[in-house]
């Protein structure tokens, strides 16, 4: 069975995106592959219908938090339910786990996920067993990351029921951020993470993910933000106007023959002091005048 898409990629977004990046990329990718505006492509309404399937999965934080959660007991389980995570197994998270551990699945029996097997007394002894770490995302805004505070995420940890055998939890905890919280920080909260039947918990890694707000994006620690450009101002260079993350205004110079996706970086303009990335798109245009479009077929008689 082929592997469905990774909903992230289809989305044009990484892992480490706030889940209100996720929304308005979802709302990009569904405007431009809209039937309506693709009458008749058959390519467009696939891509459509991905678009859609990818939404369900990670398009609510609760559903993101789920899909997440599972791939990571996919490859805690080595791998085998990657790309369509456990849903081939006919369920949630719940339903799978119940059939792996419902068995009785304690310490002492082989292919224990946890350790990938115990060994013998003398190895226990010299290297405890622990389980599996757990990684969660918290979404904050830029003032939230600015002025620091409490916050509560929820997510689903392992731990034994009165039977004895594993089982998920819905727990939520509640940590502390410093003012100035940096994108990408991952705070590591020990012994909160999947309980181990014969040894000790693992480790909760909580990063931190700042919503960088409409028309920006994170790339990787780089803060970008989109300079939406009409096709003649990349071509014959020009001025184009911006808003920068502070909410300071101004005009930025177009160089001629500047290209969808390059960039030009701004030193200390972005969040907290960061560094900011502008990264030049073409505007789009819903309904051209009539100026506009004899203005176009001349410039396609002249081979443009």
């Amino acid at each position: 069975m082929m592997a469905e898409p990774d909903p992230y990629r289809v989305l044009g977004v990484s892992k480490d995106a706030s889940d209100a990046e996720i929304k308005r990329a979802f709302r990009k990718k569904a405007r431009q592959f809209h039937p309506d505006r693709n009458p008749g492509d058959a390519g467009a309404e696939a891509k459509f219908k991905q678009v859609q399937a990818a939404h369900e999965k990670i398009g609510s934080a609760e559903s993101r938090r789920e899909f997440d959660q599972q791939q990571q007991m996919a490859n805690m389980f080595g791998g085998g339910m990657r790309g369509g995570g456990f849903g081939n197994m006919g369920g949630g998270f719940e339903d799978v786990l119940g059939q792996m551990f419902s068995g009785g699945m304690r310490g002492n029996m082989g292919g224990n996920p946890f350790a990938g097997g115990r060994g013998n007394a003398s190895q226990q002894r010299q290297k405890r067993v622990k389980g599996s770490d757990i990684k969660v995302s918290i979404d904050l805004t830029v003032s939230e990351a600015e002025q620091g505070g409490t916050f509560s995420f929820t997510f689903k940890r392992l731990k034994p029921n009165a039977m004895g055998t594993m089982e998920p939890k819905s727990v939520t905890m509640k940590t502390r951020l410093e003012p100035g919280v940096k994108h990408g920080t991952v705070k590591r909260m020990k012994g909160q993470g999947h309980d181990h039947p014969d040894g000790d918990a693992g480790d909760v890694l909580l990063t931190v993910r700042i919503d960088a707000g409409e028309g920006r994006y994170w790339d990787g620690d780089t803060l970008v933000q989109e300079v939406y450009t009409e096709f003649s101002t990349l071509m014959l260079g020009g001025k184009v106007k911006i808003t920068l993350p502070s909410g300071k205004e101004g005009m930025l110079t177009v160089s001629p023959n500047t290209r969808v996706g390059d960039r030009r970086r701004m030193s200390g303009a972005g969040i907290d002091g960061g560094d900011l990335d502008l990264e030049f798109v073409m505007a789009e245009v819903d309904d051209l005048t009539k100026e506009q479009k004899a203005a176009l077929e001349q410039l396609r008689k002249t081979g443009l």
